[in-house]
C-alpha cells in the first residue's frame, strides 16, 4: 500500500497525521493506516482552542489504538465523523476502553461515519459468562463526566465489549444512531448508562448480542423513544444489586418502540442475592410493539446470569410504580407477561393497561406468570390479567 496522508481538520488548527504513524512508501502493510497519534494530537489542539472547535475525520478507514479525549476544554468540541475509525485488535494496547471522552461541558459527535470495534477477533477472550471477576474488554465509546452532549447519525459496529457506555453524565442525547453486532456476540450491549441523568435515546436502531439498552444504578430522567431493538436482550433496567453502594433508578419512560425477535422485550432485572439496598421506581412503558419477542414484559427479581450467583431469597431491591400501557404484538414464548417478584419485597404499584400480546406458536396458549406482584390490570387480554 502506498503512503497515505490524512488531515484531521479543526476550526482553527490543522493537525496532519505523522508519517511515522503510517506504513512507509512501498512497504507491505495489512489493513488501513494506523492514526492513533494523529487523532490524539488533533484532540489536544482542539481542546486548547477557544470557541467552537471541530475535528473532522475524513472519508476513509483509519485504524487506531486507544483514544483518550480528556478535558476540561476551553471551547465546545465537535467531532465530525465522515470516515470510519477501526479499533485495533491488539488487546495489549488497551488499558481500558477504545475511545474514552472525559470531563467535558459541551460535546457533539455527528456524521455518517462508523466506529468499528473489530470485536469478532477477540470475543473468544471474553470469560464473563464463567466468572464475576472477568477481564473486561475495551468498550467502543465511553462518556465519563460529560455534560450537554449530542451523538447523532453515526454507526457503531462489532465492539469488543459495550458499544457505548455513559457514566456520571448529564443532558446527553443519542439520536439517529445505528448499532450493530451479531445476536450471539458476548456482552455487546448497545447503550449502557449508569449514575447519569437526563439521557434521551431517540430514533435509533440497535441489534446486539446483549441488551439493546441497559439502564444501570444511579440513573434518573431517561427518555427512550422511536427505538428499534433486535436482535438483543431487550430494553432493560439493570441489572440491579450486583455491587455494594448502588443508587436508586427512577423516572424512566420508554415510548413508541419496536422490538423484533429479541430474547426479552421490556425488562427489569435485579439479583436475588443483591449486595445493595436500592429502589427502582416510576417507569412507564407505552406504545410498544413486539414482533415474535421472548418474554415481552418481564420483571425478574431472581436474575442470575449463567448460574454464577447465590439464590438466597434475601432481595434488597424495591420495585414499585411501574406502568405498562398499550403493549401489542406477538410473543415467541407462551409467557407474554412475567412478573417474577420477591416474596420478601413484592413489586407494588404495577399497572397493566391494554396489554394485547399473543403467543405466536401453536403448542401452547398465551399466559401471564405473576408472583408477588401487586397492582391493577385494565383492557388486557383476559389471559394477561395478573390482578
Amino acid at each position: 500500500m502506498g503512503f497515505v496522508r490524512a488531515l484531521f481538520l479543526l476550526a482553527m488548527v490543522c493537525a496532519a497525521a505523522h508519517a511515522n504513524d503510517y506504513p512507509k512508501e512501498g512497504a507491505k502493510a495489512e489493513g488501513p493506516p494506523t492514526t492513533t497519534k494523529a487523532v490524539n494530537e488533533a484532540w489536544t489542539a482542539a481542546c486548547a482552542g477557544t470557541g467552537k472547535q471541530t475535528i473532522v475525520v475524513p472519508k476513509g478507514d483509519f485504524l487506531t489504538g486507544p483514544l483518550n479525549f480528556t478535558g476540561p476544554c476551553k471551547g465546545d468540541i465537535v467531532i465530525q465523523l465522515d470516515g470510519n475509525l477501526l479499533g485495533s485488535t491488539d488487546l495489549a494496547l488497551f488499558k481500558s476502553n477504545w475511545i474514552e471522552i472525559m470531563r467535558l461541558e459541551s460535546l457533539e459527535i455527528s456524521g455518517k461515519g462508523k466506529l468499528d470495534g473489530q470485536g469478532a477477533a477477540v470475543w473468544s477472550k471474553n470469560s464473563c459468562a464463567k466468572k464475576y471477576d472477568c477481564k473486561i474488554l475495551p468498550n467502543t465509546l465511553v462518556l465519563d463526566f460529560v455534560n450537554n452532549g449530542l451523538i447523532s447519525g453515526i454507526s457503531l459496529v462489532n465492539p469488543k465489549f459495550f458499544h457505548m457506555n455513559v457514566f456520571k453524565s448529564k443532558n446527553i442525547t443519542i439520536k439517529d444512531v445505528t448499532i450493530t453486532a451479531p445476536g450471539d456476540s458476548p456482552n455487546t450491549d448497545g447503550i449502557h448508562m449508569g449514575d447519569s441523568s437526563k439521557i434521551s435515546i431517540i430514533d435509533t436502531v440497535i441489534g446486539t448480542g446483549d441488551d439493546c439498552i441497559s439502564i444501570g444504578p444511579g440513573t434518573e430522567g431517561v427518555n427512550i423513544s422511536g427505538v428499534t431493538c433486535g436482535p438483543g436482550h431487550g430494553i432493560s433496567i439493570g441489572s440491579l444489586g450486583r455491587y455494594k453502594d448502588e443508587k436508586d433508578v427512577t423516572d424512566v419512560t420508554v415510548k413508541n418502540c419496536v422490538l423484533k425477535k429479541s430474547t426479552n422485550g421490556v425488562r427489569i432485572k435485579s439479583y436475588e442475592d443483591a449486595a445493595s439496598v436500592l429502589t427502582a421506581s416510576k417507569f412507564t412503558y407505552e406504545n410498544i410493539k413486539m414482533e415474535d419477542v421472548a418474554n415481552p414484559i418481564i420483571i425478574d427479581m431472581k436474575y442470575c446470569p449463567n448460574k454464577i450467583c447465590t439464590a438466597n431469597g434475601n432481595s434488597k431491591v424495591t420495585i414499585k410504580d411501574i406502568t405498562f400501557k398499550n403493549i401489542t404484538g406477538t410473543s415467541s414464548t407462551p409467557e407474554a407477561v412475567s412478573l417474577l417478584c420477591s416474596d420478601k419485597l413484592p413489586c407494588t404499584g404495577v399497572t397493566l393497561n391494554d396489554i394485547k400480546v399473543e403467543y405466536s406458536g401453536t403448542n401452547n396458549k398465551t399466559m401471564a406468570v405473576c408472583k408477588n406482584a401487586k397492582g391493577t390490570a385494565t383492557g388486557c387480554l383476559k389471559e394477561l390479567s395478573c390482578f
